[in-house]
């Protein structure tokens, strides 16, 4: 959710002069940010991969109650999630794991009998693609050197998104409590996730999904999260809105929560939130920490060949265009001794 790690605004034009020089000598567009960049602690995806050399850890525990009214039964789940990602082969390239080991506690109201579940709730693999980066576009990003509102208030191009696409599968290992017997045991997964820097303190991350394909309960979901930046840079905070649909279970989540950047490499969240019906009402609560190790490198690109070369044709026309604006110019006549004495 870290949304102010990933682009600084400069303290002086001259700062940012500096830096973007050095930003363009490097081949290519990276994916890498000089901090963490951490999904957590929502459940939205950024467009945007961890960059080559990456190895990310994104875990924390949870609590969750849920009372459901048409069953009389009221539960409490304890658990524990982890997502690992790792940037493979080249930037714009993510290896995605994501699990969710949890323990339900559920109490039969009508009978007063408690049972106590165990298992995977998630299990997911996949592999994530940036498509479509309008950051990578030199004269779109650079900053106005002249107009600081240019470079601190929203434009309209700034609803232009990154945009990435992920491909993947749901694991049920053994016999899992929280499936059903028939469920496959492997179950494709697809999403489309883009990302929108809306201005330098606001970052908007939406996410379409299409779940359990191929079981007799596929699922459609939707994730729209809005995340702000303070003006200290370490906290940040986030809104954000789920929903889900299939003939199994439909919901609508809303969720919020503020991030601490601890270090470079080393985030702490909290998070809180809940749904709007009562088949079942959900209430939950999470914190965890995102961790990276980084052990990243930048592939240098010669100055040269950054440019088009300047050839002798080139050398020629200018040097005709700097002739004839002498000739116009011309000489300035000399003054006279006695026009400067009088």
């Amino acid at each position: 959710m870290a949304v102010s790690h990933r682009y600084k605004t400069w303290k002086t034009p001259l700062h940012g002069l500096i830096l973007w020089s050095i930003f363009f000598s490097i081949q290519g567009h990276s994916q890498y940010t000089d901090v963490i960049n951490s999904n957590r602690p929502g459940e939205s995806v950024g467009a945007f991969a961890v960059g080559t050399g990456i190895i990310q850890l994104e875990s924390g525990v949870f609590y969750e109650q849920q009372n459901h009214s048409l069953f009389d039964t009221d539960s409490r789940i304890f658990g524990l999630g982890l997502a690992l990602r790792y940037g493979l082969l080249f930037e714009s390239l993510e290896l995605f794991y994501e699990g969710i080991y949890q323990n339900q506690n559920i109490t039969f109201n009508a009978s007063g009998l408690e049972d106590q579940y165990s298992g995977f709730g998630r299990n997911r693999l996949g592999l994530k693609y940036l498509i479509y980066d309008p950051f990578k576009n030199p004269e779109r990003n650079a900053p106005n050197l002249y107009s600081w509102r240019a470079n601190n208030t929203f434009q309209w191009r700034n609803l232009i998104p990154a945009v990435s696409v992920y491909a993947g599968a749901n694991f049920i290992l053994g016999d899992n409590p929280f499936f059903a017997p028939d469920d496959p045991s492997i179950s494709p997964r697809v999403m489309v996730s883009t990302q929108s820097l809306l201005s330098p303190r606001f970052v908007l991350i939406t996410n379409i999904i299409y779940d359990q394909i191929g079981s007799d309960f596929p699922e459609w979901s939707y994730l729209v999260s809005l995340s702000h930046a303070f003006r200290n840079p370490r906290w940040s905070i986030f809104l954000e809105n789920q929903g889900i649909k299939s003939d199994r279970y439909s919901d609508v989540l809303l969720r919020t929560g503020v991030a601490y950047l601890i270090s470079d490499n080393f985030q702490a969240d909290l998070l809180i939130g809940g749904s709007f019906k009562d088949t079942p009402s959900r209430g939950f609560i999470a914190g965890g920490i995102s961790y990276r190790l980084d052990r990243h490198t930048d592939k240098l690109k010669p100055i040269e060949d950054q440019e088009p070369q300047i050839g002798r044709k080139d050398m020629r026309k200018k040097k005709k265009e700097s002739g004839k604006s002498k000739k116009k110019k011309g000489k300035q006549p000399e003054k006279k001794s006695s026009e400067i004495e009088g």
